[in-house]
């Protein structure tokens, strides 16, 4: 494997969004909450004195880019490895060199693993003890969520840090730099672009610098100079070299992010972020029954008792999805969650099953009413010998189908679970079992 971070001459020939690293902290865009002036990371990076750490970030947020630059600012010997070649025979040879680094020189290493969330357990495993020791200091870099795929015990050891996604700003600036540069970007061209055509770059990589390098990169190299040797970039152009929008996320981190957003924005009654955030879920290719899931747990969840027929609505969707199929279910999944971002809100029945359950879990197990138990039970005792039992009342010989009778067990009469809202349909809930009390 080696050290991959030599800082020597940068090849020609390596795309564009590799030879436009920065090489120091000054040129680093953005990630002001870990690395502005002050931050702890940054005071360790300057003073050599870095612990192990995980930067966790989507693609294009600088996370190679920054151990690359820790690699040019420490005294310590710099090993990289990508967790999708290397085994656990890398470690145990990095390990190996890593002791006798310390025991002849005095010097430390660091050790930067790539997508460390492709690693194993026994491979993390391996490395453990030697982070734990001190003999390396970890650099991980991972585009999902550590929490779900590193192991425990290395997380204990290790402090991570989140790289944001790159503001259009920062994108954009960066492109103005490679189009500038002459060295390493495409300064050496005449370029000049179309309006718009520089910002549609920008806003399509989603934050993504190398994204947009590599969409910049095509955008020139494809456009033949005119005759005046100046390539003129048009939108048209760029939208080709571009393709779509990025909007894939991983399962375990920004999947969760987008479909809480999604789930938020229904329960705030907002049906344009509802949409909005339903669109982006279809688009990353989110499964379509997966969406019909959140929408009827939101629907019984959110809306209840204030509108029954949410559920009714979000169950109906997920039948007529699961028919249907996209790009048709699309109509479908947005009626649906309209629907219940729409209607009015009430969390009373989420609160009153709560409220049973801990009365089930925390009080004694009363015993069934004896008008209310089973008939052939209830003859079974008068035939032992038992006390004959309360006369159950059928609540539809009553005047307006209702009685007053015992229900609950002895030991919990008087508790109330359910306690309708004043929302939507739950406010006629309410008015109904205040008459009732008072018969």
């Amino acid at each position: 494997m080696g050290n991959l971070f030599e800082q020597g001459g940068r090849s020609k020939k390596a795309p564009l969004a590799d030879r436009m690293r920065p090489r120091d902290l000054s040129a680093f865009e953005e990630q002001e909450g870990i690395l502005g002036p002050g931050k702890p990371l940054r005071r360790a990076i300057e003073s050599d004195s870095l612990g192990s750490i995980i930067l966790h970030g989507p693609p294009g947020t600088g996370k190679t880019t920054l151990a690359r630059i820790i690699a040019g600012m420490t005294k310590s010997r710099f090993e990289t490895i990508n967790a999708v070649m290397a085994g656990v025979a890398d470690i145990r040879r990095v390990v190996q060199e890593a002791r006798e680094r310390r025991s002849l020189y005095g010097e430390g290493t660091i050790l930067f693993i790539d997508e460390i969330h492709r690693f194993n357990k026994a491979q993390q495993d391996a490395l453990l003890p030697f982070v734990e020791n001190g003999l390396i200091t970890l650099i991980g870099s991972t585009t999902e969520n550590p929490h779900f795929t590193v192991n425990r015990p290395l997380l204990s050891r290790s402090r991570i840090f989140r790289l944001e996604p790159l503001s259009t700003e920062a994108v954009l600036r960066i492109l103005k730099r490679a189009l500038a540069d002459g060295e390493n970007g495409l300064g050496r061209y005449k370029t000049r672009f179309e309006d718009g055509a520089l910002d549609h770059i920008a806003s399509t990589a989603n934050g993504d610098a190398r994204a947009a390098l590599n969409c910049l990169e095509l955008a020139v190299m494809t456009t033949p100079p005119g005759e005046d040797g100046v390539r003129r970039v048009s939108l048209a152009a760029a939208r080709e070299a571009c393709g779509g929008r990025v909007l894939q996320f991983d399962r375990r981190d920004e999947h969760y992010d987008v479909i809480s957003a999604f789930i938020k924005s229904m329960r705030g009654s907002d049906p344009q972020a509802t949409l909005y955030w339903l669109a982006r879920l279809i688009y990353a290719g989110e499964d379509p029954e997966f969406i019909c899931r959140r929408i009827m747990i939101h629907a019984a969840e959110d809306v209840g008792l204030a509108d029954p027929r949410a559920l009714v609505v979000a169950a109906a969707a997920a039948q007529a999805v699961e028919r249907v199929g996209l790009p048709e279910a699309r109509i479908i999944l947005a009626e649906a969650a309209l629907y219940v971002a729409l209607a009015p809100k009430s969390n009373s029945v989420v609160t009153a099953i709560d409220a049973a359950m801990k009365a089930v879990e925390d009080q004694a197990a009363g015993a069934v009413p004896a008008h209310l138990r089973d008939s052939s039970h209830a003859r079974l005792e008068s035939l032992s010998g038992g006390k004959k039992p309360a006369q159950y009342r059928y609540p539809h010989d009553y005047p307006g189908h209702y009685v007053k009778q015992q229900y609950l067990p002895d030991n919990l009469l008087g508790m109330e679970f359910y306690k309708p809202s004043e929302s939507g349909g739950e406010k006629a809930v309410r008015e109904l079992l205040e008459r009732l009390k008072k018969l």
